[in-house]
């Protein structure tokens, strides 16, 4: 059983929405007050602004978009002894200051 992980989705600084692991694959809804915000943004063209939630099997490729490559992905998965299959923990430690707009925070459950 895949233990539920969440994290936080920044547009511009912004709490844009949550993004959710669980054993139904994952899950992606934006934050009503960003959605009730002046002029917000979508974070990707493949999820537009909408209150429902976006689900899928696997990681949505613009997520996974966010990981590092390469020789990049090599280190990350070293030096925080990261399976390189398990997409949701690399975007977890590696996508907190990404390049571009979006920036991903994880919610520790306490």
């Amino acid at each position: 059983m895949i233990e539920m992980r969440r994290a936080k989705v920044f547009m511009y600084d912004t709490l844009a929405g949550i993004l959710v692991e669980n054993e139904d694959g994952y899950h992606y809804q934006y934050d009503q007050d960003y959605l009730d915000s002046h002029d917000p943004e979508a974070i990707s063209l493949t999820i537009p602004l909408d209150v429902k939630t976006y689900s899928s099997q696997i990681l949505f490729p613009f997520f996974d978009g966010l990981i590092p490559e390469g020789w990049l992905l090599d280190i990350a998965a070293k030096n925080w002894k990261l399976d390189i299959r398990d997409r949701m923990s690399i975007l977890l430690a590696t996508c907190q200051d990404c390049i571009g707009v979006v920036s991903i925070e994880e919610i520790k459950d306490s």
